[in-house]
């Protein structure tokens, strides 16, 4: 099947030695004409005077949408019990093994145009919902459309909110252009550096950077942390996250969630012994420990066991 792309010019970019150097996010692709950077969702190609450019394929391309509780971003002290339009576009950039969206992070899925008035308008006039939620995908690399859409939103209906739920893999100056129309965050923090590169296709120094940003500009933010078996439940690693997090500020909520085995990933899920010696040791420097992915009863065993 094949789907039409709205094509619309890409914002952070330049030409480079007759190539395209995208600037959105810390990758830095150099992009030849015909072909995409590492998110798959930005081409370099001609205009119709011939000159080379960089176009956005995700614009305004809806692959999922729903109304959500606002604890499934997750966000649990931002309106709590409160509901928010959530939708996702297609692509990623970063390359993870175990991600459970892969079906629209890592394919081009198919999706449905909206635009930016529409989808201001959709989430305006939904009763009891509070805001917007740009999640499912990576929302970094949809940048153009969701700063449209929120700018357009904010300009109706300031109290309306706006929520990215990110791998806070952005570049500095655009962060900064979006973060004035954002409200609230969830950032994964993933693992150490190593991590990173070997599983993510990333580094963690502008993850960081992009939360310590969100909190100099006094956006609510919640960080997430996937307990990958072998990779991440180590000490020393957590010890990492919870003394970053607790240098901005200690009441950050921390969202520690089970792993199951998905896309790339087969090792078994996280074992709970893990999952609680983690709850026992991450609570002794972070005021707001969540547990994620776990029935009540396995909850009541980390936590209380």
């Amino acid at each position: 099947m094949k789907w039409k792309m709205t094509r619309k010019e890409a914002l952070y970019y330049r030409e480079e030695n007759g190539k395209i150097r995208c600037s959105l996010c810390p990758h830095n692709c150099l992009i030849r004409e015909g072909h995409r950077g590492a998110c798959n969702v930005r081409e370099a190609n001609k205009d119709d005077d011939g000159l080379l450019k960089l176009y956005s394929l995700n614009y305004g391309e809806v692959t999922s949408i729903a109304i959500d509780p606002i604890e499934k971003k997750p966000l649990y002290q931002f309106y709590p019990g409160s509901k928010i339009l959530s939708v996702g576009s297609f692509g990623c950039n970063f390359k993870c093994s175990f991600c459970q969206n892969y079906s629209i992070s890592q394919y081009r899925a198919e999706s449905k145009y909206i635009s930016p008035e529409e989808m201001a308008e959709m989430s305006l006039n939904i009763k009891d919902n509070i805001g917007l939620a740009f999640t499912y995908n990576e929302p970094s690399i949809w940048f153009e459309y969701v700063l449209d859409v929120a700018k357009t939103i904010k300009s109706i209906d300031k109290n309306h909110k706006i929520v990215l739920v990110s791998n806070g893999y952005i570049s500095e100056e655009p962060l900064k252009e979006l973060l004035p129309y954002i409200d609230a965050l969830n950032i994964d923090l993933k693992g150490d550096d190593s991590y990173y590169r070997r599983l993510c296709f990333g580094s963690i120094e502008e993850v960081k950077r992009t939360i310590k940003i969100a909190n100099d500009y006094e956006k609510h933010i919640e960080v997430t942390t996937l307990l990958l078996p072998k990779e991440n439940t180590d000490d020393e690693t957590l010890l990492e996250i919870a003394k970053f997090l607790s240098s901005i500020d200690k009441s950050i909520p921390l969202h520690v969630s089970r792993y199951f085995p998905r896309y790339k990933m087969e090792e078994p899920p996280t074992p709970l012994e893990e999952m609680r010696k983690s709850y026992k040791l991450l609570k002794k420097y972070l005021d707001n420990i969540y547990l994620g992915n776990l029935s009540e009863e396995e909850y009541k065993y980390c936590v209380e066991g």
